[in-house]
């Protein structure tokens, strides 16, 4: 808070600069409609107390994984239940990324045990490459090795 009780206030390049971000970062939300200056003083944008939380909850947003678009669904939710929705499907798209990884690093793994020179010459990689080739989803190709 500034002397006298008034808010504090931040022009674009403050707000950015509090962050770590780009001022065109900010444009950018502004025009996807997930962030609105306060007011404009001289058709320069003013940020306030409010602007510099709808930042904070931007970026908690994109490191939970949500795009731009999920993060105005999720924002212009009338009610709890409209935000869970949106929440529910997020955190199943997570779940599935996550599945997705684990088989990437069981992967990787089984390649870094590999103990030919040439992984084409592996076993485990040919078996892999088989099943592939017969139809077999990841998860169960990974089985094969």
């Amino acid at each position: 808070m500034q002397s006298g009780g008034a808010a504090v206030e931040y022009t674009i390049g403050e707000l950015a600069a509090r962050f770590g971000l780009a001022t065109h970062v900010l444009r950018h939300w502004e025009e996807v409609g997930l962030l609105s200056p306060t007011r404009r003083v001289a058709g320069r944008r003013v940020y306030g107390p409010a602007q510099v939380t709808r930042v904070a909850e931007i970026l908690l947003g994109k490191d939970a994984g949500f795009s731009l678009e999920q993060l105005r669904e999720l924002f212009a939710a009338p009610d709890r239940d409209g935000r869970r929705k949106v929440l529910s499907a997020q955190l199943a798209e997570v779940r599935q990324r996550i599945a997705r990884l684990t088989l990437s690093q069981t992967l990787l793994e089984g390649g870094l045990r590999c103990r030919y020179q040439d992984y084409q010459s592996c076993p485990r990689f040919q078996a892999m490459v088989l099943a592939r080739l017969d139809g077999v989803d990841l998860e169960k190709a990974l089985d094969h090795a």
